[in-house]
């Protein structure tokens, strides 16, 4: 394992949102009272910084401000056996401000579920702080590097 120095936190970012635009979904990890949720999501990396659309009652959204913990898997192409796993805590954001200036970040027509746009109070996002980010190659095996706050 090798671990990501803050020198070389840009260009290992650069590398996750490569490897995560790889991958269509990703399965997210909330905790609903003592037990894992988990889910399909379709988040996009901005810098540091994981996001993900969802609408503000979701069970989603609900656990997390029950409980911020969060873990993310990235399956990458299975031909490139790549592995993104994701650590941290996530917030559920409604402010107006911040869901307009992510909509037009995200990788996909959010449009498709929320036809109102940014503005919809149907839509909400969940922002990402990793805690730690790990990229492998063969389950973890190789080439294994892990970036930590």
């Amino acid at each position: 394992m090798t671990a990501v120095s803050p020198a070389d936190k840009d260009a290992f970012f650069q590398d996750v949102e490569a490897a995560a635009k790889k991958a269509i979904w990703c399965a997210l990890a909330t905790v609903d009272g003592n037990e894992p949720r988990v889910r399909m999501v379709h988040p996009t990396w901005e810098g540091d910084v994981l996001w993900v659309a969802t609408g503000p009652t979701t069970p989603k959204a609900t656990q997390i401000r029950a409980n911020s913990a969060v873990d993310i898997q990235f399956q990458v192409a299975p031909d490139d056996f790549v592995h993104l796993l994701v650590r941290g805590t996530a917030e559920v954001l409604t402010d107006p401000a911040t869901k307009k200036r992510v909509w037009d970040v995200m990788d996909y027509d959010l449009a498709q579920f929320w036809p109102d746009g940014p503005e919809s109070e149907a839509f909400c996002l969940l922002k990402i702080t990793p805690a730690r980010v790990e990229l492998s190659e063969m389950f973890g095996t190789t080439n294994k590097r892990v970036w930590r706050a």
